[in-house]
């Protein structure tokens, strides 16, 4: 017998429809990177190997492809904060390993630049997101890499996230300049003198 008129979608359906929106954030965050925003729906469509019409009925406007984007790279970063702390040998390899995250989350998040400064609200509100969002996630890994005795404490979590992303700040416009060599230089300015990273200095060395 054939389902009723207006009966919700069967769960493997919801899961299907769900894979596929997976599918096209990513594709989308990856064609931003290089094409950037405004990149053809289409080039998007054939990198998640979906058709357009999947695309238009998950994000209707482009706007909506854009925050959903945006949101779904701010709760992946969230979300691993946690798991490396509880995996990593130490808290500051755990810092260490969800810089390298936020890094390439700011490397995607580039190509969204022009976007972000429109009058949107939808766009307005992401800068408050996702301060909130990954504020506290890096305020946990400070802390427990200070409490561990691996950095020195009076760090503050926005100094640290600012300082990064400045760092980041053309990337895209140089290829000689790496900012991860100078981020790795920032987080070992972190540690303590008599931390693992070796003994204290001497005024001899």
């Amino acid at each position: 017998m054939d389902s009723p008129a207006g009966k919700p979608p069967s769960r493997g359906k919801r899961a299907d429809a769900q894979r596929n929106r997976e599918t096209v954030l990513a594709a989308a965050a990856e064609v931003f990177v290089t094409s950037g925003v405004d990149a053809p729906i289409r080039e998007i469509a054939a990198r998640a190997g979906v058709g357009m019409a999947t695309i238009y009925r998950h994000f209707p406007t482009r706007a909506d492809l854009i925050t959903a984007v945006y949101r779904h790279q701010i709760e992946a970063c969230a979300e691993a904060g946690p798991d490396l702390l509880a995996g990593a040998d130490t808290p500051f390899d755990a810092l260490r390993e969800w810089i390298d995250l936020f890094v390439a989350f700011l490397v995607t998040k580039h190509g969204l630049a022009d976007a972000l400064q429109s009058d949107d609200d939808r766009f307005a509100a992401l800068h408050d997101y996702f301060l909130d969002r990954l504020l506290p996630v890096c305020a946990q890994l400070l802390d427990a890499a200070v409490e561990s005795g691996d950095i020195r404490p009076g760090t503050q979590p926005y100094e640290l996230m600012r300082g990064v992303g400045n760092l980041c700040i053309g990337h895209g416009n140089d290829p000689r300049y790496d900012p991860r060599r100078l981020i790795a230089l920032l987080l070992q300015g972190l540690r303590q003198p008599t931390g693992t990273a070796g003994a204290p200095l001497t005024s001899a060395e």
